[in-house]
């Protein structure tokens, strides 16, 4: 096997299969839970808006978890909303919530409003796994480091890179960021990246990244995770397999 099959292999079972797209309806989201069951197995979970739970949830195949988001895109909702946008989604069947943090607020300083965020969304998460999206692309490194560690004293499970809908997203230099301040943490923290991340070639500097940062071996789906759609054919192509019809529409 060559290294970047290797690496295919090792992102597959890594992947959050997703799709958040304004057209998305019942019939895409029944291929996308299709499509979670790969020729390379299956992936780590299927995320989606919280309208899409109970089908989702009747169509996936078991061992798959379910993701929802909530203050998504913009993150600027009330903690009171968002908690409650949390239980719903919960009651509709996801085991997991992405919650976006309130980055145009905070990099504005308003660090009390993040903190209010983060103390709501870990409470009504309680008992699930918890992943803040920083939308890296729109904070400095050093408000990376700053808003990471937040989230970390919050209780996020995971430190997420991006929406997906703003430009730039996930980047080496902001993923070393995530996974420095996961390492920093005195728990188990992981890290996901979401947002342009399409081929093979790089899902594989990014596990190098994470192998350079946390050592090999750390990176599991209960550590890392790939927000993606468009990644997944690219990723059966370098082990071997033909692509299959991605659903219409999906630029995740």
């Amino acid at each position: 096997m060559t290294d970047l099959a290797a690496a295919a292999a090792r992102a597959i079972p890594l992947l959050d299969l997703t799709s958040l797209e304004a057209e998305d309806d019942e019939a895409k989201i029944e291929a996308l839970c299709r499509r979670a069951v790969t020729p390379a197995g299956p992936v780590a979970a299927l995320c989606v808006y919280a309208r899409f739970l109970p089908l989702a949830r009747r169509k996936l195949a078991a061992g798959i978890r379910l993701a929802a988001v909530a203050n998504f895109p913009t993150g600027a909702a009330p903690p009171d909303a968002v908690a409650a946008e949390i239980v719903q989604a919960l009651a509709a069947g996801a085991d997991e919530i992405d919650v976006v943090f309130p980055y145009a607020a905070f990099a504005a300083g308003a660090r009390a409003d993040a903190e209010a965020l983060l103390a709501a969304a870990r409470a009504a998460s309680a008992g699930h796994s918890l992943k803040v999206i920083l939308e890296t692309g729109r904070l400095t490194p050093d408000q990376i480091t700053d808003a990471a560690r937040l989230a970390i004293a919050a209780g996020a499970d995971f430190l997420k890179s991006s929406t997906g809908k703003l430009q730039p997203a996930a980047t080496p230099e902001s993923a070393r960021l995530l996974l420095e301040a996961a390492a920093a943490s005195e728990r188990r923290v992981g890290v996901k990246l979401a947002g342009g991340i399409r081929s093979a070639d790089q899902a594989a500097a990014y596990l190098a990244l994470a192998d350079s940062v946390m050592g090999p071996g750390w990176a599991s789906a209960e550590t890392f995770r790939f927000g993606a759609s468009a990644l997944l054919d690219d990723l059966l192509a370098a082990l071997g397999h033909h692509a299959r019809a991605m659903p219409s529409g999906n630029r995740y």
